[in-house]
């Protein structure tokens, strides 16, 4: 998944800060919620000139006009910033903040001291050109997908913004250390950037002849000036940074603990989360043989198995039974109309078993921008948490017009119908689209632009498990077999995550835990090899995720007894908005709100 974050009123904005800040102290005036929150407006305030291209997903359209300075003095001044907030931080007092604040105090120092460690340590703006080439793409997407100005208007800041693209891909240029880059990274960069041509040539260029002769004429030139810079550009990733890119993508043990961190917020550190890791990728392979064998034995009645089965039998038993859900295929190109079927089957069922609150924002299934491909097969691009009545996007990968009969039938054996439902699941309905459109109602705007990723990704995949255990498809066993068979692949993410990046885990035996451990068809396999290259500690947040969510769940169900309710503990869980677990945790139980974030 991918977040963007839209608009509302400034003022707004602020009073809904004041508001949640001050909301949870029941009445109670805590001495440094004022300080805290003259701190927090005054960082929302500044995102804009952090990151004028962020600022617009956000919703805060002051700088929609303007696009991301990565020079070297540009680096510098954020650098400066970024200090600067942090040490005034600092110097407020923790224990004179209400429960609320603490919260939010701690994601903005997480946040805070994320960025340093990314500009001074890991320094990716020196090595990954996929950095620049996304910031490029969003820089006119965010100003395109959504209608949240006059049509015009949104026309000429891309105008502008287009107009500066040579200027931004030279600081690029400048910045980027060949010897650094990863090969990787430089191959992605050059199959995304062309990208940024087909948002203009799809987004912007058939909007033009409806504008004023001038405003053509504007931005018309504008187009060219993006084009030249773009296809430049092209060239340069193609003939110069490719045949020289010799970084390593592993980034070591060091920079990916510390990445780690800041990554998931957790109490887990790496040791714990490869030993869960590992104890969890046996017992759910084992679930699944269990599964299979009544799959196997409803076609095959009069099969036997062993007592004490080994290793290799249960693979064949679970990959026969696999074989039935793969035999459900989609045409290749009805995969986003499917998935709209799926949604709203989905929806239907979450509202019958009364399982969480149905938020009415819209949602729209989409085909997914070209500049973005080529890390995931979907993502959920939500409205911003300012938005009103803004559409949320499901956003789904096309497959290449290019690629053999081989590959397309790997691919759909993957997202078989069955998984298309698994992923809608996952990322619509209850998951993504529903955990965060209820979640950024809650009155924070700090903490709705500071999400934390391993809570919305944590509760996608335990949405998964709940439609299933609540019997969705009428307790189908080959859904059941799915839905492990996707928190296996959520189980080895988290284990090649690391095994990749410290202990130098190859290819070979990367492909072989997916595709033999894990039962995932080699296309998705090697995709997930290319993504786990480029987005060090991502992997790990569904799985950490998921266990903190079910950590959190058993813990409340034992609290509260007989009061539990499964539409009760979600529609609460996901009230505080989307901190990291251990902060929701402590609120559900009444317990103390912990403070061990980065420092």
């Amino acid at each position: 998944m991918k977040t963007g974050i839209a608009v509302r009123f400034w003022q707004g904005y602020y009073n809904s800060l004041a508001c949640c800040l001050l909301s949870l102290a029941s009445g109670v005036t805590f001495a440094s919620d004022g300080e805290f929150e003259q701190l927090a407006n005054d960082y929302l305030a500044s995102l804009p000139k952090l990151s004028p291209v962020n600022a617009t997903a956000m919703g805060d359209h002051r700088a929609d006009a303007q696009i991301d300075n990565v020079s070297t003095a540009g680096r510098s001044e954020y650098r400066k910033q970024i200090g600067e907030f942090r040490e005034r931080l600092d110097d407020i007092d923790w224990s004179a903040l209400s429960p609320g604040a603490q919260i939010d105090a701690a994601m903005l120092g997480n946040d805070l001291d994320k960025r340093i460690f990314n500009i001074d340590t890991l320094q990716e703006w020196a090595w990954n050109p996929v950095y620049y080439v996304n910031i490029s793409g969003s820089a006119l997407y965010g100003l395109m997908a959504r209608d949240f100005a006059p049509l015009e208007t949104r026309l000429i800041n891309a105008a502008a913004r287009m107009r500066m693209l040579p200027r931004f891909l030279q600081h690029s240029r400048e910045a980027l250390q060949p010897d650094r880059v990863p090969k990787i990274h430089a191959e992605t960069a050059i199959a995304q950037n062309t990208g940024v041509l087909s948002i203009i040539e799809s987004m912007i260029a058939p909007h033009i002849a409806s504008l004023a002769p001038n405003v053509q004429t504007e931005i018309r030139s504008a187009i060219n000036i993006a084009t030249e810079a773009v296809q430049q550009h092209q060239e340069w990733l193609e003939v110069e940074l490719l045949p020289r890119s010799a970084g390593d993508f592993r980034i070591g043990t060091n920079l990916f603990d510390r990445k780690l961190q800041f990554t998931l917020e957790s109490s887990l550190g790496r040791k714990q989360i490869s030993a869960r890791a590992e104890s969890e990728y046996v017992r759910v392979r084992n679930e699944m043989y269990e599964a299979a064998k009544a799959i196997y034995a409803k076609r095959h009645p009069y099969a036997s198995f062993p007592d004490m089965a080994d290793e290799s039998f249960k693979q064949v038993i679970i990959r026969a039974a696999l074989e039935q859900a793969y035999a459900q295929l989609p045409a290749r190109d009805e995969i986003i109309e499917i998935a709209k079927q799926y949604l709203q089957q989905a929806t239907d069922f979450v509202i019958e078993k009364n399982i969480v609150t149905v938020p009415e924002e819209p949602l729209e299934i989409i085909v997914m921008p070209e500049f973005q491909r080529g890390v995931t097969v979907a993502y959920l691009d939500p409205a911003g948490p300012l938005e009103t009545n803004a559409e949320t996007f499901y956003a789904v990968a096309p497959l290449p017009a290019q690629w053999s009969p081989e590959q397309v039938n790997s691919f759909l054996r993957e997202y078989n119908l069955l998984s298309i439902q698994d992923l809608t699941i996952h990322e619509a309905m209850p998951g993504h689209y529903l955990q965060l459109a209820l979640s950024n109602r809650y009155p924070s705007a700090l903490r709705s632009v500071l999400w934390s990723d391993p809570f919305v990704e944590g509760w996608a995949v335990y949405a998964e498990r709940v439609m299933v255990d609540e019997g969705y498809l009428n307790h189908d066993p080959l859904m059941r077999l799915i839905n492990l068979k996707w928190y296996l692949r959520t189980i080895t993410n988290a284990i090649i995550d690391q095994a990749i990046h410290v202990d130098g885990m190859t290819r070979d035996a990367a492909m072989k835990l997916m595709i033999e451990g894990g039962f995932q068809e080699e296309s998705e396999a090697a995709g997930k090899w290319v993504r786990a290259q480029l987005t060090s500690t991502q992997l790990s947040t569904y799985f950490v995720g998921y266990q903190e969510h079910l950590d959190m769940r058993k813990a409340v169900e034992v609290a509260w007894g007989d009061e539990f309710t499964l539409r009760r503990y979600h529609d609460q869980a996901l009230s505080y908005g989307s901190p990291s677990v251990k902060y929701v945790r402590a609120l559900m139980l009444g317990t103390a709100i912990p403070r061990d974030s980065p420092q």
